[in-house]
């Protein structure tokens, strides 16, 4: 029988439902409500009892029970479930089935309607994600392009701190200016620099909800043209704090005081003071990084906070620190108290501590340097950001600059060492004893700390 032009029961029995096994053969009618709750009740034999219309009750080979609706559109056939029997009764099957014929009659597919419908609500469950998982997916997607291990630490903790107690059960699609206001502006004076990274935080959150489809409009929390508006500019609330730096003037005293220091943490700043480098890539330095014949330092670019390889020309002083450093049964240039690690990231700063010092920072030594190269030198400055491995922030002069200018970097690390060790006014300089390296070149060679270093020399 047609209903609508375009659909019919798969009722006959000359012509039974598709990869029916063993199905208990129906007598054919069209008649609507063949089946009763105690036949639905007592069925047990695998197969499908058609009920008219199109339902059936499908009983499986372990006594499962469910309902599907089996049809013909456009020449198709299509099977549509309907639920099990435990949850969907006789009545409310055939009260589905009803609801889906009717749109066979407008020639609407009841499968499609119904995929439509669960993409929708999908779609709307999506969009009813909080600001929390929000953030929490986008740390998963990014933390592993994060140089500093600490920087999910970071992450978490500001949100946590700042931004999940006003609005992180909040939908991420109904999260508002006023909101991302809620939470930043009373840090944004008392704790400015904080308050900066937590508005560039739920800025880049929000950023990737939109992405994902699960927010539309406007970031509320993008400065340019919009928070800028609503706030100060950072730097006119407070002024920018900079790292406490030591006066190149004095460098010399220091670095003499320094050298009447034992242990690895000394050692180790000796080294960062001499290369200019970050804390980092100094606790984390390995032998396999020095080349001593080529009095060469390569630190591998997934240590690198730019993410790109850097060689760094060790000067006479950078060795002669090598020299006195205790790495025997130690992969690490400055092993720490516990084996197989290096110094923690304190191990410097307690350094300073220890001499006194301990107004200054160690990533301030880095721009002693600097201000010594520009005030003191006729070294260029694109040399010097070379030295301190700054990427060019022009990236037309970045991409013509294609070599690392090793050489003249040699000479420029040559003269910061002479400056660090001829201008100590006092003080002493102590050192391991042993002979200077030969001159470069030479076929006398020795090992070096019992690590398994061999060195030709340096001048």
């Amino acid at each position: 029988m047609g209903l609508g032009g375009r659909f019919s029961m798969a009722e006959d029995a000359e012509n039974p439902p598709p990869n029916r096994q063993n199905c208990r053969r129906q007598s054919v009618t069209h008649k609507l409500n063949r089946l009763t709750a105690r036949k639905v009740a007592t069925a047990t034999e695998p197969g499908l009892y058609a009920d008219g219309g199109g339902l059936y009750l499908r009983v499986g080979r372990g006594g499962a029970k469910s309902w599907c609706l089996r049809y013909m559109l456009e020449g198709k056939a299509r099977e549509m479930g309907l639920g099990g029997l435990l949850k969907v009764s006789l009545a409310d099957a055939r009260r589905k089935a009803a609801a889906q014929r009717a749109l066979l009659v407008d020639k609407i597919d009841p499968l499609e309607r119904r995929q439509i419908e669960n993409a929708a609500k999908k779609i709307e469950a999506a969009r009813m994600m909080a600001f929390d998982d929000c953030a929490s997916a986008y740390i998963k997607a990014h933390e592993v392009s994060w140089h500093n291990t600490k920087h999910r630490q970071q992450w978490q903790n500001t949100l946590a701190t700042y931004v999940s107690p006003k609005f992180g059960s909040v939908p991420v699609a109904e999260i508002e200016v006023a909101m991302v206001m809620q939470a930043i502006e009373p840090l944004w004076t008392t704790k400015p620099e904080t308050a900066a990274r937590v508005r560039g935080r739920i800025e880049a959150v929000l950023d990737w909800a939109k992405a994902r489809g699960f927010r539309d409009g406007e970031n509320p929390a993008r400065w340019r043209g919009h928070l800028s508006n609503l706030l100060p500019a950072r730097t006119k609330v407070r002024a920018v704090k900079h790292h406490a730096a030591l006066s190149y003037s004095e460098i010399g005293t220091f670095m003499a005081d320094l050298r009447t220091r034992e242990g690895a943490a000394a050692a180790a700043l000796e080294f960062l003071i001499l290369t200019a480098a970050r804390t980092g890539e100094v606790i984390g330095a390995r032998r396999s990084e020095i080349d001593l014949r080529a009095r060469m330092w390569t630190i591998p670019a997934e240590r690198m906070k730019s993410k790109r390889e850097h060689r760094v020309p060790l000067s006479s002083a950078a060795m002669k620190v090598l020299e006195r450093a205790n790495i025997e049964g130690s992969e690490f240039l400055f092993p720490g108290t516990k084996a197989g690690q290096g110094l923690s990231n304190m191990a410097l700063l307690k350094v300073l501590e220890r001499i006194n010092r301990g107004n200054l920072t160690v990533h301030g030594f880095r721009a002693t340097f600097k201000t010594w190269a520009t005030e003191r030198s006729n070294f260029p400055r694109e040399l010097v950001e070379a030295a301190l491995a700054h990427v060019l922030e022009d990236k037309t002069e970045a991409a013509y600059q294609r070599g690392d200018m090793l050489e003249k970097r040699r000479r420029l690390m040559a003269a910061w060492a002479e400056f660090c060790g001829k201008h100590a006014a006092v003080g002493t300089v102590v050192t391991s004893g042993r002979p200077e390296f030969q001159k470069l070149g030479t076929a006398h060679h020795r090992r070096f700390g019992g690590a398994g270093f061999e060195v030709a020399g340096a001048r």
